[in-house]
């Protein structure tokens, strides 16, 4: 364990992986902060010495902007990679999170087989029903 220790210590005084560092103490800030502003933020980068907060709605954009200078003396204080300046963005995007990759699975197990009467008279609502049979084939495992 303490050789694994010491090669991540390497690597990190290496220059080419300074952003390792920068990002680790960026997501140290964050939690620096308090809660009502640390849970609006989606994510940060820092691009052209500019830290870039993308925010979930912008109420919390008006509230990083009032506590602005605040952040930046957090950030003066932790010494991070040259940062000149804070910017805030409220973005809409989703990100390829959990949430969207569980639409795709059920939230439940198919008990049903399938095996109903269907006498509806309408043929729409008859073909509406078929539909319905065949998506529940097709979500039933194979015994």
């Amino acid at each position: 364990m303490k050789i694994m220790k010491s090669i991540i210590t390497h690597l990190k005084s290496i220059p080419q992986f300074k952003k390792i560092n920068s990002s680790k103490n960026i997501d140290n800030i964050i939690k620096l902060l308090p809660m009502k502003l640390s849970k609006g933020i989606k994510f940060t980068y820092i691009k052209n010495q500019i830290l870039f907060f993308a925010l979930t709605h912008p109420v919390y954009r008006m509230e990083f902007e009032y506590n602005k200078e605040n952040i930046k003396s957090i950030l003066k204080k932790s010494n991070i990679a040259n940062i000149q300046d804070v910017k805030f963005f409220v973005t809409n995007k989703n990100i390829n999170n959990e949430k969207s990759i569980k639409k795709d699975i059920p939230k439940y197990q198919e008990r049903s087989y399938a095996i109903f009467e269907n006498s509806i008279k309408n043929e729409k609502l008859k073909l509406k029903f078929e539909e319905i049979r065949q998506i529940i084939k097709n979500q039933k495992p194979k015994l």
